[in-house]
């Protein structure tokens, strides 16, 4: 593993041990040439998968991508950071297991919107506005007005 401090390929691992979500190992690192420390994990991948863009692109599935969305959408929010872990994780499992590589950025928004709904609906609210492009104000107040059915719309 490279050192992310002075880029030395020879790196150490001084201590391994399950991470908190029990699905990755933690590593403790050490680098002799600049004596750097620095944590990594270390994750089991099923398949790669391929992300089929909106405009037909493909690229690489990548998780840290999918968890910064995740977690901007949280910013703020009164939620554990090893729940957001947890659920990023089962969202990665639930692509995993759909028995294909190639998946559709809509079906990942999809699941995503979905495990946000569970957890904190302010959330679900901001991971929304990106994903389906809201342009003004109206957009969030028919979006909220779909999540009260029972109560009538201002007119």
């Amino acid at each position: 593993m490279r050192c992310p401090f002075c880029g030395n390929i020879d790196t150490q691992v001084k201590d391994s041990r399950p991470a908190e979500d029990h699905v990755s190992i933690r590593r403790r690192r050490f680098c002799p040439a600049c004596g750097g420390r620095f944590t990594t994990y270390e994750r089991v991948q099923l398949r790669d998968l391929v992300v089929i863009k909106s405009s037909g692109k493909r690229e690489d599935f990548d998780r840290d991508k999918l968890e910064r969305s995740i977690r901007i959408s949280m910013q703020k929010r009164p939620i554990e950071p090893e729940r957001i872990d947890q659920m990023i994780s089962g969202i990665v499992r639930r692509l995993e297991s759909l028995g294909e590589t190639d998946i559709p950025s809509k079906s990942i928004g999809e699941i995503v919107m979905e495990a946000l709904a569970r957890i904190d609906t302010v959330a679900y609210v901001r991971f929304a506005s990106v994903y389906k492009n809201f342009q003004a104000a109206d957009d969030f107040d028919k979006f909220v007005q779909e999540l009260r059915p029972d109560q009538p719309m201002d007119e």
